[in-house]
């Protein structure tokens, strides 16, 4: 990768929902103030990809658009697919920010582990680089982001002068009101969906399921979760954390004699 004096950041942009989503037009709007904008997105949508990336068969990368401080490519690939083409050949520098978003619906709780919004700012994580995802929870077409926007546009501008820690990136989810009240640091909230599969036929008498489903939040009670603040008329930032481990088991399982 060409280094390259720029005093401008270079801001790396990407999506689940594709290029020609609303809430990417959104975001990039808030972005280009800070920096100069490479988006890097899929053709069309990837959403609930996770940290899915694609080995079977080849990727390809348009140049779509360029005029400023502006570039954008679609990729016939995931989101982290984007991110990883993006840094490895498309651009001529390591990125100062990653942002992914805005996405089309929630990705609180443990929605994070499915998202491809989410899975795209982990990927810059792991590559050392601030990144962020940011969700509305509006899944129309033609929700409106004009609140989302001074969201995003309050926690990017935190990002850009203060950084964040090494492995570690933000989960950033937004209520669908106006105006929304503010924003506030959560944990994540434990919670599962309730998975329901519908049972049809096709014309050759073979039956096939749509996944379908709904979200259970099992701390209804607790005042610190992202749902809790959603639900309250504020955004939601969880800082999330690339190392799995759970340290809190770590003595327990000496002391059960797991260790040989």
């Amino acid at each position: 990768m060409k280094k390259e004096n720029n005093s401008r950041p270079l801001i790396l942009v990407t999506n689940d929902d594709g290029i020609k989503a609303g809430g990417l037009e959104f975001l990039v709007k808030v972005l280009k103030q800070f920096g100069d904008v490479v988006i890097v997105a899929p053709n069309e949508s990837y959403s609930g990809m996770s940290h899915a990336i694609t080995v079977k068969t080849p990727l390809y990368a348009k140049l779509v658009k360029e005029k400023g401080g502006l570039k954008l490519y679609k990729v016939n690939g995931t989101p982290v697919d984007c991110v990883k083409l993006a840094i490895n050949v498309l651009l001529d520098r390591k990125p100062d920010l990653l942002v992914s978003g805005i996405n089309h619906g929630t990705n609180s709780s443990i929605s994070l582990h499915y998202s491809g919004t989410v899975g795209a700012a982990r990927e810059g994580a792991l590559n050392q680089i601030p990144s962020i995802g940011f969700s509305l929870l509006n899944y129309r077409h033609d929700a409106d982001f004009t609140e989302a926007s001074r969201i995003a546009e309050h926690v990017v501008k935190v990002v850009i002068n203060d950084k964040l820690p090494s492995g570690t990136f933000l989960n950033v989810n937004i209520p669908d009101c106006d105006p929304v009240k503010g924003a506030r640091v959560a944990r994540q909230s434990k919670g599962k969906w309730v998975e329901e599969f519908v049972e049809r036929e096709d014309p050759r008498g073979r039956k096939y399921y749509w996944l379908t489903g709904h979200f259970e939040n099992m701390e209804t009670e607790a005042k610190d979760t992202d749902e809790y603040y959603l639900n309250k008329g504020y955004a939601a930032i969880v800082p999330c954390q690339l190392d799995a481990t759970n340290f809190n088991l770590l003595p327990y399982m000496k002391e059960q004699n797991y260790e040989l």
